[in-house]
């Protein structure tokens, strides 16, 4: 997704230089915890050992296995083919800090979320949910793809937005309250948003541009997933 590397060089030097200190640090902190790569592996790790009903009587081992692919699929294979790319050259910087260095990058990452869909749609008793969500993401590289050619979205905010719109739904949708994880996903979408404002890594019309894309994309999915 967004910036393989970990944290962004400031978009806006003069604007990072304006946020104080001691708040820096911590918008880095959570820009690296809440990093995009990382938020499906959550939610997935969510539905697996939280959510009660969601992966109801499935053994220790099973839960390793439905969590494994996502991991590889989601965060290891972007993050080293980004790496991959940047010893060839194709990218000036890990940290994927221009447009042009975002294209190959988004296509790729495109590849391996397809496959990570395309195999859990295709498990026996796969919830909806995760299939849902997985589909949001692959929906995210081609809505990031497609804005990076007009301007540099956030893909953090793409993903929180994904995040939060997910747990409104599911909070709708599921016959248990999830009402702490609802705010926790409130807070998340927060923190990350204005941690990106903060080191100055896009300005405002991209980083409200990435959450209202992230939510349409995952709203999408839910439909699509029915």
């Amino acid at each position: 997704m967004e910036n393989f590397g970990l944290v962004n060089a400031p978009t806006n030097p003069a604007a990072a230089a304006q946020s104080p200190f001691y708040l820096k640090i911590p918008a880095y902190i959570f820009s690296i915890i809440f990093h995009p790569l990382f938020i499906p592996a959550y939610v997935t790790a969510y539905l697996l050992y939280l959510h009660p009903y969601a992966f109801a009587g499935i053994q220790h081992n099973r839960k390793i296995f439905t969590l494994l692919p996502v991991v590889f699929n989601t965060v290891f294979l972007p993050a080293f083919s980004v790496f991959i790319m940047k010893q060839l050259g194709f990218v000036s910087s890990i940290s994927l800090q221009t447009q042009r260095d975002r294209v190959i990058p988004y296509i790729t990452s495109m590849i391996f979320y397809f496959w990570i869909w395309y195999v859990a749609r295709n498990t026996p008793d796969m919830p909806k949910e995760l299939v849902a969500f997985l589909l949001a993401t692959f929906l995210i590289t081609i809505a990031g793809l497609m804005s990076n050619i007009y301007f540099k979205v956030s893909m953090h905010t793409m993903a929180a937005g994904a995040l939060l719109l997910f747990f409104i739904w599911y909070a709708f949708a599921s016959s248990i309250p999830i009402n702490i994880y609802l705010a926790l996903a409130i807070l998340i979408t927060g923190l990350v948003a204005t941690s990106r404002l903060l080191v100055a890594a896009h300005t405002s019309f991209e980083i409200y541009a990435g959450l209202f894309i992230g939510a349409a994309c995952q709203l999408i999915a839910i439909l699509i997933a029915g």
